[in-house]
């Protein structure tokens, strides 16, 4: 295959196995400091995926908290492919680290009470959200947290 500018469009997403965490990419700026962006994988692709409502909620719920356990977090993007999302943080390359970040993250989501800003001035599509769907994309991530390390499938 063509090598294409996007990086994820070169993994073949034939040989993953969801749910994994992988370190997609990074970037130094002109100053040293470093962006590395993160492929949080929680649906196999092209098999599975997060339907909007728990997904958008999700991503309040995790863009919201995830700030509480660090402060190096550039950007929490979902994939449009809904199985994922990408962790954008600068300066901070310790995986393991990472890793209990997410973990005490989706465990936010499983206390929370409310969607954050899931309102019509702080929300593009307010009506689309679900609080219930949010809490049972997390709870499935965090069961299997033990498979976060494993990119791919094994071989037979």
């Amino acid at each position: 295959m063509k090598k294409m500018n996007v990086e994820s469009f070169n993994l073949d997403h034939t040989k993953v196995a969801a749910p994994f965490v992988r370190l997609a990419g990074t970037k130094v700026g002109n100053s040293g400091d470093v962006i590395l962006k993160y492929d949080i994988r929680f649906k196999q692709p092209n098999k599975e995926h997060m339907e909007m409502p728990g997904l958008h909620s999700l991503e309040h719920l995790m863009a919201e908290n995830i700030r509480n356990h660090t402060d190096q977090v550039v950007d929490l993007s979902p994939m449009g492919c809904q199985t994922g999302f990408y962790l954008s943080v600068i300066n901070h390359d310790n995986f393991e680290e990472i890793l209990e970040i997410l973990e005490k993250t989706l465990q936010d989501v499983l206390q929370a009470t409310e969607v954050p800003a899931c309102n019509e001035v702080q929300c593009g599509w307010a009506a689309s959200h679900s609080l219930e769907g949010a809490k049972e994309i997390a709870s499935d991530m965090l069961a299997k947290k033990d498979e976060w390390r494993q990119i791919y499938k094994e071989e037979a």
